[in-house]
């Protein structure tokens, strides 16, 4: 399962608007790579594909992951920054061991 805060929701609806996209979603997931050994992944998708997991969120907000990147997700929840020195989506995901200091590496 992966949970979405409000802050996060706010702003996948904001860009999704921003892209002409109101019935997209944010899509997440992992691959391999990155000083910690996996990366997160980031892309905006029209419409889920058949074998994603689909989790809806605030502000009608939809998260798509695929099963092999959920292996590695399970349990994150999805927060936006919104400081000014780090501006961005952030991953909170209890199955990472160690991540590196940019938080976009991981290892399990």
């Amino acid at each position: 399962m992966i949970q979405i805060s409000d802050n996060a929701g706010r702003q996948i609806r904001k860009l999704l608007e921003k892209q002409g996209m109101l019935q997209g979603a944010l899509r997440v997931g992992v691959k391999a790579g990155g000083c910690s050994g996996l990366s997160y992944i980031f892309a905006w998708e029209a419409a889920p594909r058949p074998d994603d997991e689909v989790y809806e969120g605030p502000h009608g907000t939809r998260v798509l992951v695929d099963p092999r990147s959920l292996r590695f997700l399970d349990g994150t929840v999805l927060e936006y920054d919104t400081s000014l020195l780090s501006k961005g989506f952030i991953v909170e995901n209890p199955l990472a061991k160690s991540s590196c200091g940019c938080g976009t590496s991981f290892s399990v």
